[in-house]
């Protein structure tokens, strides 16, 4: 199947509310163009060289979305072209971040990362180190930075029960925070989760967001 015929297929399975985030890490720019024609806007990117080399040549009109590990020494980077930066993992980045959207005078969206897989690999917030922030005050008074939501993966793992039941500890965290510390931000709606393997899954449990690539793309030219 082409490019666009995946989209379409994925796209009409998608509940109404629902937003694909094409991963087009790895994948030329010539593949993105053709998800772009077939009327994709949102991409998602892992790494900063390959965000800030891409965007450039693509249109105006992308929703770049950061989704990979973000090194600090990298934000400076990806902040004339990223919209949303869906991986903040920790208070010090989430500083940064807004420091350096200042710097250039932009606004960006990010999203908070939560560690519920059983894997040690993956980084953001455990669900009391978030909680903790929030009581904390550690997400107020960002003068160019929105806190849109929360993003996590799951375990890579054939159980889809174990999968179901850490995307319902996510979206169960997101609804302790939209309810008791970002009652008064509109914009605390997004919850990022589900990736080509595991996304049905993901939108039966509240996601808002789904980042999807090999179903798109293929498999990745390494």
């Amino acid at each position: 199947m082409s490019i666009a015929q995946n989209i379409e297929r994925i796209t009409t399975q998608l509940p109404e509310g629902v937003k694909l985030v094409a991963v087009s890490k790895f994948h030329p720019v010539e593949r993105l163009l053709e998800a772009y024609n077939a009327g994709q806007r949102i991409f998602g990117e892992n790494r900063a060289q390959e965000l800030a080399a891409k965007a450039p040549q693509m249109p105006a009109d992308i929703e770049w979305h950061f989704i990979g590990h973000l090194q600090k020494n990298k934000v400076r980077m990806i902040m004339p072209w990223v919209s949303t930066i869906q991986s903040i993992d920790s208070t010090q980045l989430l500083q940064l971040v807004n420091k350096e959207a200042a710097r250039i005078d932009r606004h960006i969206n990010v999203l908070l990362q939560l560690h519920v897989a059983k894997e040690q690999t993956k980084s953001g917030f455990s669900v009391n180190e978030i909680l903790e922030a929030a009581v904390e005050g550690a997400f107020n008074n960002l003068s160019n930075v929105t806190i849109a939501g929360v993003m996590a993966m799951a375990t890579f793992t054939d159980d889809l029960d174990q999968v179901a039941s850490e995307f319902e500890l996510v979206y169960n965290t997101f609804l302790t925070l939209r309810d008791k510390y970002f009652a008064n931000n509109p914009a605390f709606k997004e919850i990022s989760m589900g990736m080509s393997d595991d996304w049905p899954v993901a939108v039966e449990h509240g996601a808002t967001l789904v980042r999807i690539g090999t179903d798109i793309f293929g498999q990745r030219e390494y």
